[in-house]
């Protein structure tokens, strides 16, 4: 809320204030901007793999979602990153390209249209796998970063189309150029090819790196997460290295040394690596970064996602993280070492430090009447666990039914935009509002007494609003559309009836 002034100062106010005009130090003081600052991380759960822009006043963030959807962050400072909503950009049903989204990065080119777009590549795997992962690229509508977006593109080397995740896109000397991560036998190793778009790759891919010394072969031998760094005339790719399972997952870097970036000889390894694991500060497994600049364009940022433990691996807990970093002597960048969890440190200069209240917003879980059991999303899909992690994914918040406002339809948290629904074989999932019938009917609910005998005044149960009779129950250990008849056992009444729990 906003304070505002009183319109009767009283007179001791304006002496004051008289005073305060005419001393040195008012004068002094009063033209400077006060001195932002924040603390890692940016976010609590799910950070991994970062992408940071500031674009025309605003912040904008996006990190791996692990589900069939992409998200991004929207803040006027970088502190303001922490309460901000993530926001759905795209949501997907192809089941070519639908799941397990990885490694956002986003990017202002021009389009064949002439005109600037945001390019948003990504890493998705098909549906009914857990691998088979392909780089994929959306377009945005204008110039806005939020979208909306469509999708343009699978991106691969025809003579070589393999698994490939981590793409980023490299501009050097006015050309564009592909960066991947794909494994090749026993070696995950990363790759570069011509590009003739944003969009299309145009030449046979060529190895620039794979894991040379011992500090890249840390559970595995992995070399991934390839982005260029530019400098001073001097072109970088900075790389996440050894496995994110391990606490030493690392940074490594190529220097670019002139002549065909797509002739490997043209990119030598920095013997050692560029940012690690500081076990003095908490910080383990720092990798998979980005680059940007402050908003006066005087300080150069790095954006990474980090674990707060040793034992942490590849999953939910790793976070956001960024920090200033400086160039040596020789024109190389120094990282020095990552910031400690909580330390507070400088935002970056001309950094607004407006920071938007977060949204009061009023969560429910949905806990089984008969045991501590709680629904919750998992990768879209639904289930009923004793034990949820994130907690996010098990917190819903509950708003008048699309299809009817007699009912409800039930959100997710931190997929906001996202609805539980039922599909055409009676599973529930998390589904995008397309604004259709069909979906508003499929996601909306009436709000029954608990269909288990005996049930707490407070207990209740799901009915489908376009399926009448059908309740959110469990089938063969699967959350679906359970119907109600004299032939349903205690067991499937017990495991749809649920209680609130705010």
């Amino acid at each position: 809320m906003k304070k505002c002034l009183s319109l009767t100062a009283t007179l001791s106010c304006i002496v004051l204030l008289f005073l305060m005009a005419n001393s040195a130090v008012y004068s002094q003081d009063a033209t400077e901007e006060p001195a932002h600052t924040l603390t890692n991380p940016l976010n609590t759960f799910e950070g991994a793999d970062p992408w940071l822009t500031f674009y025309d006043g605003n912040y904008y963030l996006a990190t791996t979602t692990w589900a069939s959807l992409l998200t991004m962050r929207k803040a006027p400072s970088l502190a303001g990153l922490k309460t901000a909503m993530p926001i759905t950009i795209y949501f997907e049903t192809d089941p070519s390209r639908c799941c397990n989204m990885w490694a956002p990065e986003f990017r202002l080119f021009e389009g064949d249209d002439g005109a600037q777009h945001w390019y948003f590549y990504y890493t998705a795997r098909t549906s009914g796998t857990l691998d088979n992962q392909h780089s994929h690229v959306l377009e945005s509508d204008g110039t806005d970063p939020l979208g909306p977006y469509h999708y343009k593109a699978r991106l691969f080397d025809p003579a070589h189309d393999t698994w490939s995740i981590d793409g980023s896109v490299m501009v050097l000397d006015d050309a564009l150029y592909f960066l991947n991560s794909v494994w090749v036998g026993d070696y995950q190793e990363i790759f570069i090819a011509p590009m003739s778009n944003p969009w299309t790759i145009s030449g046979e891919r060529v190895l620039i790196s794979r894991s040379d010394y011992a500090w890249e072969k840390s559970g595995l031998f992995v070399n991934e997460g390839p982005v260029a760094l530019q400098h001073d005339g001097k072109t970088f790719i900075i790389y996440s290295a050894s496995y994110c399972a391990t606490p030493d997952y690392k940074l490594g870097m190529l220097t670019y040394t002139g002549g065909d970036p797509l002739d490997g000889a043209s990119w030598v390894k920095n013997p050692q690596p560029v940012f690690e694991r500081s076990d003095e500060n908490g910080v383990y497994g720092p990798g998979h970064n980005g680059f940007f600049t402050s908003p006066d364009g005087t300080e150069d940022w790095i954006v990474y996602h980090a674990n707060p433990s040793a034992s942490d691996g590849c999953g939910g807990a790793r976070t956001t993280r960024v920090q200033k970093f400086t160039w040596n002597e020789d024109g190389t960048p120094n990282f020095g070492a990552p910031v400690a969890v909580g330390e507070e440190i400088a935002a970056p200069s001309g950094d607004s430090g407006i920071v938007t209240p977060a949204e009061t917003v009023e969560t429910t879980r949905f806990k089984l009447s008969s045991a501590q059991a709680y629904l919750r999303h998992l990768n879209l899909n639904f289930r009923i666990d004793f034990t949820v992690t994130p907690v996010e994914d098990s917190e819903f918040v509950v708003v008048a039914g699309l299809a009817d406002p007699e009912a409800v339809s039930i959100q997710s948290v931190n997929f906001p935009g996202l609805y539980a629904r039922h599909d055409e074989t009676n599973l529930i999932s998390l589904g995008l509002d397309d604004g259709s019938d069909a979906f508003a009917g499929s996601a909306t609910w009436y709000e029954r007494p608990g269909l288990v005998e005996g049930a707490e005044a407070d207990a209740f149960s799901f009915e489908s609003y376009d399926a009448p009779d059908s309740y959110i129950g469990q089938k063969f250990g699967l959350v679906a559309l359970v119907k109600q008849s004299e032939m349903m056992t205690d067991r499937l009444r017990e495991d749809a009836t649920f209680v609130a729990e705010q």
